[in-house]
């Protein structure tokens, strides 16, 4: 294989050509053995249309960041230069767009920027929490302890999403499966009865009309059903997307019985750790307050904790404002800030706060699905066999005849 590379020698030229290797790794090992800092590497010839990787799935996502940080503050530990580190990051990394980052990351601190200055560039893969984390620790210099904490942070919140998704996988493959055979029955089984009805004659019973009434319009006008889903979808995706619409979505999502609870404790969880970080890592509590409320994930909590950052402003304490809604704030949460706050240990009491949250959404996750699998199966047993039973009614009443 030929790869097109562009590489700096050690004097700082640039230098470009083509390579001959097995593999890219292959390719990028040869040239750091002549002492080339390899910036950008492509297979030579353009790529057939089938053989490029779909947009959507070169996004950096949040394991690739995980193990950055957590790679990058093992180096550290270990003496190595950032710009040494973030260039062995780069060759190791499998994500070719999150490699070109940490390249361009690593060109930014070479030409003078600071790491903190470098990831603000990349807001689409660094959030303000993780810039300003890395700000702070470049501070007070204790870059590696702040990158081992944000570190921790990203690896709980991926494990609780890891843990969600898994539990929600069986639930999906049953709805998906179902779905699937109540359209073969709806499209295929049914018509091939209603036919096999029809030329034996008789007088059907009023629920197998119905039925047959509700196939044959699904069958002849499934294109406007379909056309009325997606226009639905588009404009609700739309005004969601709008400042008044997401406000609206997000105080619907806290009233709806059963998944306001489990809501409640997520948006919890994630203001306590990130508070909980950012305070640890030497951030000012309005400063992690304003940082807080743009990550918190609802715009009804962010209006909350923007309250509680003007009012911290004018010298009050952040429970005091917490304590005003306690049904987004528990009293029990508010009191533990509350004594972290007199005590100076807000950010320890904070993470108890996590943990016990954490748990609570496991617990939650699992108690749900526990209902959730039995009820799924049964009412689409429901579904299908009540269709089946009102299409073999009349078969069943004319062989007892």
């Amino acid at each position: 294989m030929k790869f097109n590379y562009q590489a700096r020698s050690p004097k700082g030229e640039t230098q470009v050509g083509v390579i001959e290797a097995s593999s890219r790794d292959a390719a990028l090992l040869l040239l750091s053995q002549h002492g080339l800092f390899v910036t950008i590497l492509e297979e030579s010839g353009e790529r057939p249309f089938y053989a490029k990787p779909l947009p959507f799935l070169e996004r950096v996502n949040k394991k690739d960041v995980m193990l950055f940080s957590r790679h990058l503050a093992i180096l550290f530990k270990s003496q190595v230069p950032l710009l040494q580190a973030l260039r062995t990051l780069a060759l190791q990394t499998k994500s070719r767009v999150f490699a070109e980052k940490i390249m361009k990351l690593s060109e930014g601190v070479e030409g003078g920027t600071s790491f903190s200055q470098a990831l603000e560039k990349n807001p689409d893969v660094f959030s303000s929490y993780y810039v300003s984390m890395v700000r702070s620790g470049e501070a007070a210099g204790s870059l590696s302890t702040v990158l081992d904490s944000l570190a921790e942070h990203l690896e709980r919140e991926y494990t609780l999403q890891n843990k969600i998704k898994s539990a929600l996988t069986y639930p999906a493959f049953i709805v998906i499966i179902g779905v699937g055979v109540l359209f073969l029955m709806v499209m295929f089984v049914v018509p091939n009865l209603t036919r096999t009805l029809s030329d034996l004659g008789g007088e059907l019973p009023f629920i197998t009309k119905v039925v047959i009434g509700l196939v044959d319009v699904l069958r002849s006008w499934w294109w406007v059903f379909l056309f009325l889903l997606g226009g639905g979808m588009f404009f609700l995706l739309r005004y969601i997307k709008t400042s008044e619409g997401k406000k609206s979505f997000d105080l619907f999502l806290l009233k709806v019985p059963g998944l306001n609870t489990f809501l409640r404790m997520m948006y919890l969880s994630r203001f306590a750790e990130n508070l909980a970080t950012l305070v640890a890592g030497g951030i000012g509590i309005v400063s992690a307050l304003e940082i807080t409320q743009e990550i918190v994930g609802n715009s009804y909590y962010k209006k909350i904790l923007g309250e509680a950052k003007e009012s911290v402003q004018k010298g009050a304490r952040i429970s005091d404002v917490l304590g005003r809604y306690p049904l987004e704030f528990p009293p029990v949460f508010t009191q533990m800030v509350l004594v972290g706050e007199q005590s100076g240990t807000l950010d320890t009491t904070l993470l108890n706060i996590v943990q016990f949250y954490q748990r609570e959404l496991t617990n939650s996750v699992e108690s749900f699905l526990s209902i959730l699998e039995p009820l799924l199966i049964v009412v689409l047993g429901l579904l299908v066999g009540g269709l089946m039973a009102a299409i073999l009614l009349p078969l069943y009443q004319l062989v007892s005849i």
